[in-house]
């Protein structure tokens, strides 16, 4: 009986064992990632794959519409509005704003169902470069471990960069530069205030 007992707990602590290195070695898969989107572009996200296999269920021939285009060609009409809109203390936190987390908690608790968010620029570009959009509390940890490494390996202005380039701006349509051509005709460069808006 002893021995079946040092047995069962050899593994557990063998299986425990065995799940916290996939565990450390995901998270590094997703470190070495970010750290090579310093200084190269992703050329597509988990979301973009994953819209684009919904997109084809309809469409098989469907084709995402994506240009990547640098910082300095993006106006800056679009990214003061979109600072603005989705992250107004964007340049002054660290991946989390904690107020706005705390505001959408209290909305969603009194309505009694899901009507705000409190995700920053940085949380959502965690979850559009590697998750899916499912409402989870693992998928919410995993977003805030990659948000955690964004921060601390890119600039603002690089998340910022990235983020411009991957979110979706319509039907298929990622990143400003195809938005820009698709919506108004023009490069992502010349948006006007009123067309960022």
């Amino acid at each position: 009986m002893l021995r079946l007992l040092k047995f069962i707990g050899r593994s557990i602590g063998y299986t425990i064992l065995t799940a916290l290195i996939a565990l450390v070695l995901v998270q590094f898969w997703f470190f070495l990632h970010i750290w090579y989107w310093v200084d190269h572009n992703p050329s597509s996200t988990a979301f973009m794959d994953a819209r684009l296999e919904r997109l084809r269920e309809k469409a098989p021939n469907f084709a995402l519409q994506q240009r990547w285009v640098p910082y300095a060609r993006i106006s800056t009409n679009l990214k003061r509005a979109i600072v603005v809109a989705e992250d107004a203390k964007f340049l002054d936190h660290e991946g989390f704003d904690w107020d706005g987390i705390r505001t959408a908690y209290e909305r969603n608790r009194q309505k009694g169902k899901v009507v705000a968010g409190g995700s920053t620029i940085s949380q959502q570009l965690a979850k559009n470069l590697f998750l899916s959009g499912e409402r989870t509390w693992w998928r919410k940890a995993q977003e805030a471990v990659i948000t955690i490494m964004l921060e601390a390996v890119m600039t603002k202005r690089r998340i910022l960069e990235i983020y411009l380039n991957v979110i979706e701006w319509g039907n298929g349509v990622f990143g400003a530069e195809a938005a820009a051509q698709y919506h108004f005709g023009v490069p992502a460069s010349e948006l006007t205030p009123a067309q960022a808006a």
